[in-house]
């Protein structure tokens, strides 16, 4: 078995957090992107969307996207639950890790990738309009989420999930890219310092 990654990238960072919190060690294989590294025949063979994270497993199959890797250690690695144990739990961080998902971390990216110089020559395609339009919605989503978490310890109750992972990651993307700062918003300023002190979050 064996993670592809890409360290400073924020998604490859969702899945570290999500094996830290199991207390599961997989053996990492950097896949440096700026140098175009995912772009190559070789790793298109293993993940044809030439994205990171992608999980390569002992039977030589491959698994990518942060969502399906968790998926797969969720039912592998059961505790911690990270993706819910009730039915309803399961459905509430499951809806709430997509929102923050598209509204936060696909959001941000988006802005990073269109609005701003991005990852320079890598860049195949920038429409600046598309990225500004994706700086409104993650600062609307700030907001969503900061009203959210007015009565709760983590996105959904009390309990930390992946929802919490997505966001974290998403956020501290979207303040590197200088669209929001969580002093701004008291509950996700103290949610955040919360999870940012978990030892998952160094991952």
């Amino acid at each position: 078995m064996k993670l592809y990654d890409f360290a400073p990238f924020p998604n490859p960072r969702r899945v570290r957090m999500f094996l830290a919190e199991k207390g599961v060690e997989v053996p990492i294989e950097q896949i440096n992107v700026l140098k175009g590294e995912h772009r190559t025949d070789t790793y298109k063979a293993k993940n044809p969307n030439a994205t990171v994270p992608c999980l390569g497993l002992d039977d030589d199959s491959y698994i990518s996207g942060c969502v399906a890797i968790s998926r797969y250690f969720e039912a592998t690695n059961p505790k911690p639950a990270l993706m819910g144990g009730t039915p309803a739990e399961q459905a509430n961080v499951s809806m709430w890790q997509r929102r923050v998902e598209e509204g936060l971390m696909d959001a941000s990216v988006a802005y990073f990738h269109h609005a701003t110089p991005g990852l320079g020559e890598l860049e195949l395609y920038q429409n600046k309009d598309w990225g500004m339009k994706n700086h409104e919605r993650t600062i609307a989503t700030v907001k969503t989420l900061d009203a959210e978490l007015a009565d709760k310890k983590f996105i959904v109750g009390d309990d930390f999930s992946i929802a919490d992972i997505t966001a974290l990651c998403a956020i501290d993307f979207a303040v590197f890219a200088e669209i929001v700062s969580v002093d701004d918003y008291p509950n996700v300023k103290r949610w955040h310092d919360d999870v940012s002190a978990r030892d998952s979050a160094k991952a």
